[in-house]
């Protein structure tokens, strides 16, 4: 439907690989091969989600292979011995868990990865259950959006209310999700509040305008 924003259950990928804590080190590293990711949500009970554990966690026993007594390392990241002596999931992981609810929206998802610096997010469901994976690919999904769902939208959502006929006669065209106005508006002053409601439509790139004042307001 026109209008409805994306929530993070559209887009996310619902078959997920995940470890129980008791998940040795060598079995984790299989799965993140077998399904070619590079982390994993740890789980326990029904599937409630404790941790993450991700390549990274998994490195430090490369990094002191060969100098186990590396103490500079070690002074400058206090936790690559632990992670280094680890041997299950529940050692290995970064815990509490980063997630994302299901129901929240597509920009909400991406302010966590942005601000926690992840690649991916375990979804959990209203019980803090595990429901699903979604990535950064999952949330420029939405970019694939064709271009006449989205001209569709902003005409009947945006431009109708804000430039109305017959005081104005606007008309949008959108090429490959940019958004373009044009036409003969009465009240230019709203053109910027325009700008930022096309701009938060799903699938928008960018948009521009190309508005001829109404020679009856002069």
């Amino acid at each position: 439907m026109y209008g409805t924003p994306h929530i993070v259950s559209d887009v996310m990928t619902q078959t997920v690989a995940a470890v129980g804590r008791r998940a040795p080190f060598k079995e984790i590293v299989h799965m993140m091969q077998d399904w070619q990711v590079s982390a994993l949500p740890v789980i326990e009970g029904e599937g409630r989600v404790v941790g993450v554990v991700s390549e990274a966690d998994l490195l430090p026993k490369e990094e002191l292979r060969d100098d186990p007594d590396a103490g500079p390392l070690q002074r400058h990241q206090p936790g690559v011995e632990a992670k280094a002596a680890a041997l299950t999931a529940g050692d290995l992981m970064s815990s509490p868990a980063v997630t994302v609810r299901a129901a929240a929206t597509l920009a909400e998802a991406a302010r966590i990865m942005a601000r926690e610096g992840v690649k991916r997010l375990p979804v959990v469901d209203e019980a803090g259950l595990l429901a699903g994976v979604v990535s950064r690919a999952d949330l420029l999904k939405v970019f694939l959006r064709d271009d006449e769902d989205i001209a569709e939208e902003v005409r009947r959502d945006i431009a109708s209310y804000l430039f109305p006929p017959p005081s104005s006669s606007v008309q949008v065209e959108v090429h490959d999700g940019v958004v373009t106005l044009t036409g003969r508006v009465r009240d230019t002053a709203v053109v910027p509040v325009a700008a930022r409601l096309v701009r938060a439509v799903e699938g928008v790139v960018d948009v521009g305008f190309d508005f001829a004042p109404d020679s009856r307001t002069q």
